[in-house]
């Protein structure tokens, strides 16, 4: 969901109140000036910022989507996607971080010093919107992304981001370029084509822990779909809901089988990285309490850091040092943190469920062709009402703990099979009810013919024969998984090789 950082959807004040026992905890009662730029007195100041920014209370109204896709050459899908081409592709959309690396490939020296990242900043324009109001970015791979407004109906949504979809697709033509219709790079090895000092110290820091982050960074996309918070109690409720669903969603829309030239043996290879390249950073939460603000505040200050703004010098690389966030309060490093330092942190930590205000759920694949619809229909459906949450949490119940399992196998899992089953036939349910009279019939037919044709019959879109050019790579080294129970939790190695990430 398109919406501004932490920061900028707040004044510079957190409500908190004291706890004698533990931390702050948000409350009216009690107001702590944070100023942006002075450092932070204490964790328990910290964790009560975090609470308050990241859990906006209200009633639930507004639903948005982003959308990735990768790219490639449609004369030659194997071919490494010129960052020169995708720049003139998306014209005055394109983001500065796009025109700039693409500049830097042609020359370095002046592309550089031009980097909004190496001193004052230089008046630039800011990239156009698309026809509907979605802005455009990129990811480090090249991966477009369209993130949609957020707005308070289902049907008004689809419709702005198909007319958005369409413009994209052909901007992309006009190049000839075409969208990947799977969440992972069937052909191409990683490569980042972003030359920034945000993701030159992403990588670099993945890279200590394995090769799976730059498979994430460079080679996979998603569908996200941002809901709110809630308010009240219903907050915790739906937190929850959206992680006890995941593995069934998961394992629904699971669409990545093919990653840089073969066949991995999981329906999910994008989250099979996922869950291999940093669990403190992108696993999900150890516990679903009562009060998640709070748990994810713990979380967010006892995760080491992933890079370090160094705005002022450009010649400095981001590396971070090997410390997490309490431990930079605590005088680990010579310069105490800010609030804008913790608001940036914040941006570098991707749960499956990341709360920015609203909640941004981030473990499904993205779909081929227009199906990215039935997915966001169907997270909207599941969490529209208090009693909806209840009913999806329980249906969903059997399976809740099974996350590889669902990536692994997908609805092959009997277990997650079954689950579907009665998780997909409310949602249908749901969406029949007067509440969803603004989605479009054609909406409706795709919705239904998905979950009846493949989900409710244990298929997933990893399962279907997607693409012509996945022909020519080399056989699946566990086609046909039996159905087993998840794996344990022991003996893990790499990942992409059959074996647990």
């Amino acid at each position: 969901m398109p919406v501004p950082t932490p920061s900028a959807r707040r004044d510079d004040a957190a409500d908190v109140s004291r706890d004698p026992a533990g931390p702050a905890v948000p409350s009216a009662r009690r107001r702590v000036a944070l100023d942006p730029n002075a450092p932070l007195p204490d964790r328990a100041t910290a964790e009560a910022y975090v609470a308050s920014v990241c859990f906006k209370h209200g009633p639930p109204r507004l639903v948005g989507t982003e959308l990735e896709w990768l790219v490639r050459h449609v004369d030659d899908p194997a071919r490494p996607l010129d960052p020169a081409v995708l720049a003139r592709a998306l014209g005055p959309h394109a983001p500065d971080t796009l025109t700039l690396s693409a500049a830097a490939a042609v020359d370095p020296v002046n592309a550089l010093a031009r980097d909004p990242a190496s001193g004052p900043p230089l008046p630039r324009v800011a990239p156009l919107a698309l026809p509907a109001g979605g802005t455009l970015t990129v990811e480090p791979g090249g991966q477009v992304e369209i993130a949609s407004p957020p707005l308070p109906g289902v049907g008004a949504l689809i419709r702005g981001v198909h007319t958005d979809v369409a413009a994209l697709r052909t901007l992309l033509a006009n190049e000839g370029l075409a969208p990947v219709p799977r969440a992972s790079d069937p052909l191409r090895p990683p490569r980042r084509l972003l030359q920034v000092p945000r993701y030159a110290a992403m990588e670099a820091a993945f890279d200590r822990i394995g090769p799976h982050g730059r498979t994430m960074m460079c080679s996979t996309t998603a569908v996200q779909v941002c809901v709110d918070a809630g308010e009240g109690e219903d907050v915790a409720a739906r937190w929850a809901a959206l992680h006890e669903l995941a593995p069934v969603l998961l394992a629904a829309f699971a669409n990545s089988p093919v990653v840089h030239g073969r066949r991995t043996g999981w329906k999910s290879s994008r989250w099979a990285a996922w869950m291999a390249l940093d669990p403190q950073r992108t696993s999900p939460p150890a516990e679903l309490g009562d009060d998640p603000a709070r748990e994810y505040a713990r979380r967010a200050l006892d995760t080491r850091l992933l890079c370090l703004r160094r705005d002022d010098d450009p010649d400095t690389s981001w590396a971070a040092p090997d410390v997490t966030f309490a431990e930079w309060i605590d005088g680990r490093l010579d310069t105490p943190p800010t609030r804008s330092d913790l608001d940036y942190h914040l941006t570098t930590l991707f749960p499956p469920v990341r709360p920015q205000g609203h909640l941004e759920v981030r473990y499904l694949d993205e779909q081929p062709g227009d199906e990215w619809v039935v997915p966001l229909v169907v997270v909207a459906a599941l969490l529209h009402d208090p009693r909806t949450v209840e009913r999806a949490r329980a249906a969903a119940e059997p399976a809740a703990d099974r996350w590889t399992a669902a990536a692994r196998h997908g609805l092959a899992d009997r277990v997650i099979r079954r689950a579907a089953g009665d998780v997909f036939s409310q949602a249908l349910r749901t969406l029949a009810g007067p509440d969803f009279d603004d989605v479009d019939p054609d909406v409706r037919e795709l919705v239904d013919r998905v979950v009846t044709e493949r989900i409710l019959r244990g298929r997933c879109p990893a399962d279907e024969p997607l693409d012509d050019a996945e022909t020519r790579l080399r056989p699946d080294p566990d086609a046909d998984p039996p159905d087993v129970d998840d794996l344990p939790s022991s003996g893990r190695r790499t990942l992409l090789g059959g074996e647990r990430p």
